[in-house]
């Protein structure tokens, strides 16, 4: 008895191993499959500042780095002598890269032909030194892993009266 239950037990394993065998997805497959789920045009959390780290919400969060960024700018940039040298330009736009490394670098964006070249320069310098020493800024985060992010920020070059 003992032994046709052996016999028993050792064919169901063997049998029932075939309805339990699966398909195993190939490595590139699921890769593709995983990449394609990803949104690549969101971050998971925005840059973020000291200043604004305490906030939970992250839409009010957001709109508090991008508050910071702006103003900070501003007061560095607004006591220059662009409002003196460049009356004309009220707003500049100011692309933002904010890298992985927490590093941070600043380009100006002009409309078309509005400035020239020599202008453009000698602003782009003025921004490079009033910015040299910005705050520490936390780089994006997508899928737990520090990314580079970039955007563009008008910046308002204020007018004394």
């Amino acid at each position: 008895m003992i032994k046709k239950a052996a016999i028993f037990i050792l064919f169901v394993s063997l049998v029932s191993c075939q309805f339990f065998e699966k398909q195993v997805p190939d490595e590139k497959e699921l890769l593709e499959q995983e990449l394609k789920k990803i949104n690549w045009d969101e971050v998971d959390e925005f840059p973020s500042v000291l200043q604004c780290d305490t906030i939970k919400d992250a839409e009010i969060k957001r709109q508090c780095f991008f508050d910071y960024m702006t103003q900070t700018i501003q007061e560095r940039i607004g006591i220059d002598t662009l409002r003196v040298e460049y009356p004309e330009i009220d707003t500049i736009n100011v692309k933002i890269t904010v890298n992985p490394d927490s590093s941070l670098h600043f380009e100006t964006q002009y409309p078309n032909d509005s400035i020239a070249l020599a202008d453009k320069t000698k602003i782009d310098s003025i921004l490079t030194s009033r910015l040299s020493d910005f705050p520490k800024v936390e780089p994006a985060i997508k899928r737990g892993v520090k990314v580079k992010t970039q955007f563009v920020l008008p910046v308002i070059i204020k007018m004394e009266k």
